[in-house]
């Protein structure tokens, strides 16, 4: 099923939309009879769609209509107007039993992808059928917690992105971090003879990142600081198309050590954000980098680095639609993904920086150290422009030869043209879990009512983020303050401000554009009255952080989400499956300690390979709130670890989910 029309079609096909209205002839184009789609104009006054024209001119040399003779490479882009034209016309909902919504042609696929409840039907049970349950091959690892050194050591290969392919020093984290509890390692009886894999492998290295405009934004998103349950500040997310995505050598769960040379493990988390905003043309990063559980001994994995080398490969798509020509595989004997095949002609073979048997770590930051085929694909498929490769070569290896339809006893294999099936991700249906809560660490939150008199054509003057809508399910909240209307003169509402009700309508359950229009229909009244939540910083001290925030790009630390009421907490349900011999994956902190009280469970580290990182729905810095449905709040580790430990092959963890810092 097409994510972009929610109709089945082959990927090289155009696709298809149930509209409402009989379209006008001169917006259809002649080869396949539907309204154009990225119309494309020839010298000789025709216009046909960007894919069926190309697919004709891969056999033809002439126009389909007149028969002159023609090449693609003298057509062009159709004007601007008639590709609004086309974008105008008004779609039916493909999935017509949930949704009967009508639309512009142009706003189906954000439909589809934030509103639709068929299509979040059909992903839900998509993921349900394909969700991947382990063999139970694997013997679990003893028990190890991870200790990141205050001061650790800065290795000689400076540029390595993953174990085998650098010299750097291989770290066994074996130490206990107080208070760092790992349900992801869990002993078993099961399987003894089995080759234990006893340690839990980690790499420090420093990464050079350049930036053509010393101003921009690196791209990531972060958690934690000394002044939060997580210590170090861990990387959340990598923003696609950015900085760091485009280097490809930092990943979510990455734990930064320095900066430029100073060592930010044990600074507070505005401090953190201050450091990696400062701007500068070159950023020197030290990053320690989990590399999941290992069974071979540090002299082999540097033995069998000693050829191997990092590889950066840019391919550039005409459009979205345009193939790779890339076969990709999973071996069954060695983790990650494998190039099986570059196709003759393909954009990859024309470029001819991609050999066969190149690992690739990751497509534009998106992390595939364990990934799969048709994650590789869904990648792939929806990036317009530039793919960016992270590869792994070591020369003088070569897959075996492969029958004509490309499939193998032992492998999995996916093609960047499409044709094996996309894992979607599962849309977590909404839901509230309230709890007594009382972390609010660094920040605290004041509600204030705001009421104001005005002219009714005056504007508020103030623009809104957030929503119930976004995939972090957040409250509505101000990203600016603008210098005319009333709240401005005013000046009780500030940026940042959690948005509660305006003249008794409550905001907090709205999605952004059901907030937008509430905002608007009470503005247009003589006396508006507004309920906000401030947010406090306790700490006076902290470094101002409103550097390169200007206008709409603004938004609210990850600290200070954590100030928030839980009636404001809008929690979502995580499922995960393992096999009998697997562990989860993932390392917690918090917890009830009698010096300490209270403490949210934060989720710290989530191990390469294992059921949370395969799912990649669970992120670093979530608040773990119950387990099975059981609240956490109040419970110690070893209450919470022996609940995770009984559940055998699947747990339901209910998170809160705050986005990253941005940087």
């Amino acid at each position: 099923l097409c994510c972009e029309c929610g109709q089945f079609h082959l990927l090289l096909d155009n696709h298809l939309y149930n509209f409402q209205d009989e379209v006008d002839d001169e917006l259809i184009c002649h080869i396949c009879l539907q309204p154009l789609l990225q119309p494309m104009d020839t010298p000789c006054g025709h216009t046909y769609c960007f894919k069926c024209l190309e697919n004709f001119m891969q056999e033809y040399n002439f126009c389909p209509m007149d028969r002159k003779k023609l090449s693609f490479q003298q057509c062009h882009k159709s004007s601007l107007l008639v590709r609004n034209l086309l974008d105008k016309l008004i779609v039916f909902c493909p999935f017509k039993a949930e949704c009967q919504q009508t639309m512009q042609r142009c706003e189906l696929e954000a439909h589809l992808q934030n509103r639709c409840p068929g299509f979040r039907k059909y992903k839900s049970e998509l993921q349900q059928k394909k969700n991947p349950i382990s063999k139970g091959k694997e013997e679990p690892p003893a028990r190890v917690e991870t200790n990141i050194p205050k001061d650790p050591e800065v290795p000689s290969a400076g540029s390595s992105l993953v174990a085998e392919s650098s010299a750097a020093a291989v770290v066994s984290l074996g130490t206990a971090e107080p208070g760092l509890v790992n349900p992801a390692f869990e002993e078993t009886e099961e399987g003894e003879n089995l080759p234990q894999r006893t340690s839990l492998v980690a790499e420090t290295t420093t990464v050079e990142i350049h930036r053509e405009d010393p101003e921009e934004e690196l791209g990531m998103r972060i958690v934690g600081g000394k002044d939060t349950p997580l210590g170090n500040i861990v990387v959340q997310e990598v923003l696609r198309d950015s900085v760091i995505a485009a280097d490809g050598r930092i990943a979510p769960g990455d734990h930064i050590l320095e900066v430029n040379g100073v060592n930010i493990s044990s600074v507070t988390h505005c401090q953190a954000v201050s450091f990696l905003r400062h701007p500068g043309p070159v950023l020197h990063l030290m990053v320690l980098q989990e590399k999941g559980f290992s069974n071979k001994t540090a002299q082999q994995d540097s033995s069998s680095a000693a050829n191997r080398e990092v590889i950066h490969v840019t391919l550039i798509k005409r459009d979205r639609s345009e193939p790779l020509g890339i076969k990709l595989i999973r071996k069954t004997d060695e983790p990650g993904i494998f190039i099986l095949d570059l196709l003759e002609g393909g954009l990859a073979a024309k470029n001819g920086k991609l050999s066969r048997n190149d690992r690739v770590l990751s497509i534009n930051g998106q992390d595939l150290r364990q990934g799969t085929p048709e994650a590789a694909a869904q990648i792939i498929q929806t990036t317009e422009s530039r793919v960016n490769f992270v590869i792994l070569r070591q020369p003088g290896i070569q897959l075996p030869e492969q029958a004509e339809d490309g499939s193998t006893s032992n492998s999995s294999s996916s093609s960047s043209n499409g044709e094996s099936p996309v894992h979607h991700r599962r849309r977590v249906d909404q839901n509230h879990y309230r709890r007594k809560s009382t972390y609010q660490k660094g920040y605290a939150s004041h509600e204030k009512t705001v009421a104001i008199k005005k002219e009714p054509k005056e504007s508020l003057g103030i623009t809104i983020g957030g929503g119930r809508d976004n995939k972090n399910k957040l409250p509505i909240y101000v990203t600016s303050v603008q210098p005319i209307g009333c709240l401005f003169r005013d000046g009780r509402i500030k940026r940042g401000d959690v948005l509660l009700s305006i003249n008794g309508i409550d905001l907090t359950h709205l999605n952004y554009y059901e907030a937008v229009s509430a905002l608007k229909s009470n503005a247009a009244s003589h006396s508006v009255v507004l309920k906000a939540l401030e947010i406090i910083p306790l700490n006076a001290t902290e470094p101002s952080l409103d550097i390169k925030e200007q206008g709409f790009s603004w938004s609210p630390l990850w600290i200070t989400w954590l100030g928030l009421p839980s009636y404001l907490h809008c929690c979502q349900d995580i499922v995960l499956s393992k096999g009998n011999l697997e562990s989860w994956g993932f390392s917690i902190v918090g917890g009830f300690e009698e010096s300490k009280g209270n403490k949210p469970f934060f989720i710290k580290t989530i191990v390469p390979g294992t059921p949370a990182f395969r799912d990649r729905k669970l992120k670093c810095g979530d608040e773990i709130v119950a387990v099975n449905g059981v609240p956490a709040i109040g419970m110690s580790n070893s209450e919470l670890i022996p609940m995770l430990k009984e559940q055998r092959n699947k747990v339901t963890l209910t998170v809160v989910s705050w986005p990253g810092s941005l940087v």
